[in-house]
């Protein structure tokens, strides 16, 4: 297809300035290859920002995206990125009542300690020792899986021998994960915990045989080849601004306030049209990276779109005067707080919050978990706040699909937040209304977010933060070398729909720039 007159061409143009099209443009750039960026919002960063979300409030939070687990340090190296990400100190907390009196399970801090947790809640040292089975598996698993995430896609049969441990592959790619779930553990509450990470985002019971509960617990677990989840220091936005800075200075094109509306393509070249506020033109590219959902593709190239997976989770962000105390005596809120603190997550609790979610129904009792980004990087808050005391917690809802939400969101969502913080309250030594922050209208400094909403903000098809449902990190008849192709040979998906796709990563963006510097060698 020839570009007319008034066509620049480029090398590649890509759809989508969140964090994998910012990777792709600045690997192919720093390749010596010509790259526009074309960007809707009037800013980089889609889902992966830092915002001041409250008016007049000196924090600025990770809006959509909290915690860092996937990105390989390779993509940070390869870049040169000014990124850093702290450990947290403490893995999890999960508070419970027993005996009528208030308890929990408090997860790191050291292998003593979290020992002697799991003694005081169970009892004994069968479900620790248990714990440390499970998880050396799983860390087994995420050693040798998790490198190859940014190497051609490896067949099933070459993963499997490079995981080299049948029981493994069988709990966690053969058979739903509440069989190994339930075969390693008898408490209800640690079953739930250990769950939590095959569910969020993803709305489906331990036993759902299309296993994608599996994928999800894999991509959860895997992460920097330990499964350990980090706290991205500056707040999400801080990777966002390190991936643009760092396409720029490469050389890309980053054009923001540019809405791509057609692409068209013989296979060979290909044009990108898109509307700004002055008016619509036309981009010419040898290659088109879409970092968007392989619906908004089909869209853009005027085909048919394939069905989409709903989201499933409520997003909400807080800022706090100061940590709410908890019942539970025997925990600081500083250390209850600084891991995932779970909220109605026992197994069975869980499964009932799904059925109750599967026949139509908002969950009686919201399942939930919560972190406290400022208390292991005090950077996202403003001097002031900080000395002051203040706090932010983001919240992440399980088992809420869209489908919820479509007779009332702005209702529905009120009725959901007062429940879901209603199941936090029980937990609380004092109600979280007393320890909220107010802006500078004086109204509590809280947001939620429900699937609907991120469709509209981000273009999430359903609200869906993967996009569609995760892939399994091997090759598929249709999945191509890289896991980015589409049936268009010169278009590739580098966003959270490609094959190893899903969460802040990096991975669809590295390996899309890969298939087009192989294809252009």
């Amino acid at each position: 297809m020839a570009a007319n007159e008034h066509t620049r061409t480029y090398d590649a143009v890509i759809v989508g300035g969140g964090h994998n099209g910012l990777v792709a443009a600045a690997y192919l750039a720093r390749a010596g290859r010509s790259v526009l960026v074309l960007e809707r919002l009037d800013h980089t960063g889609g889902a992966a920002v830092s915002t001041r979300p409250f008016a007049g409030v000196d924090a600025r939070l990770s809006r959509y995206s909290y915690l860092v687990s996937l990105l390989p340090q390779k993509i940070v190296r390869d870049l040169g990125l000014d990124f850093r990400i702290r450990a947290r100190t403490i893995s999890s907390y999960t508070p419970a009542e027993r005996d009528g009196r208030p308890t929990g399970l408090l997860v790191g801090g050291g292998e003593q300690a979290t020992r002697q947790a799991f003694a005081r809640l169970t009892g004994g040292e069968r479900e620790y020792t248990a714990w440390q089975r499970f998880y050396g598996m799983t860390a087994h698993v995420a050693e040798r899986v998790f490198p190859t995430l940014t190497e051609p896609l490896p067949t099933r049969d070459e993963l499997r021998r490079r995981i080299d441990d049948e029981s493994a592959w069988r709990a966690l790619f053969e058979e739903p994960i509440g069989v190994a779930v339930e075969a390693a553990f008898d408490d209800d509450l640690v079953r739930g915990v250990v769950l939590t990470d095959a569910l969020i985002g993803t709305f489906a019971d331990a036993h759902d045989p299309t296993l994608v509960q599996n994928r999800c617990f894999l991509y959860h677990v895997i992460g920097g080849g330990t499964g350990a989840w980090d706290v991205p220091v500056g707040g999400m936005g801080a990777l966002t601004d390190a991936l643009a800075a760092a396409a720029r200075s490469a050389g890309a094109v980053l054009a923001t306030g540019h809405e791509a509306v057609r692409i068209a393509t013989d296979g060979h070249t290909a044009e990108v049209a898109y509307r700004t506020a002055d008016g619509e033109g036309v981009a010419a590219a040898r290659h088109v990276l879409v970092n968007a959902s392989p619906q908004e593709l089909a869209a853009l190239a005027g085909e048919p779109a394939p069905e989409a997976a709903e989201g499933a989770q409520l997003k909400v962000n807080m800022l706090l005067t100061r940590l709410p105390a908890l019942r539970d005596p025997a925990v600081d809120p500083r250390e209850a707080f600084a891991g995932t603190f779970h909220i109605a997550e026992g197994y069975r609790q869980l499964a009932t919050a799904h059925a109750q979610a599967a026949a139509g129904e908002l969950p009686a009792v919201p399942p939930s978990e919560i972190y406290c980004h400022s208390l292991t990087d005090p950077t996202i808050l403003g001097p002031d706040l900080a000395e002051r005391g203040y706090q932010t917690l983001t919240l992440f809802g399980l088992h809420t699909p869209a489908r919820l939400f479509d007779r009332d969101n702005d209702a529905v969502r009120e009725e959901l937040l007062k429940s879901t913080l209603a199941q936090l309250d029980a937990h609380l030594a004092e109600p979280l209304a007393d320890c909220l922050a107010t802006d500078a209208d004086g109204r509590p400094c809280i947001e939620a977010k429900t699937p609907l909403d991120l469709e509209r903000d981000l273009r999430l098809p359903g609200g869906n933060i993967f996009h569609r449902a995760l892939s399994w990190p091997y090759a598929q008849p249709d999945t191509g070398r890289w896991g980015v192709e589409t049936r268009h040979p010169n278009v590739l998906l580098c966003g959270a729909g490609a094959v190893r796709g899903g969460g802040v990563s990096g991975v669809p963006g590295h390996n899309a720039a890969m298939a087009v510097l192989e294809a252009t060698a």
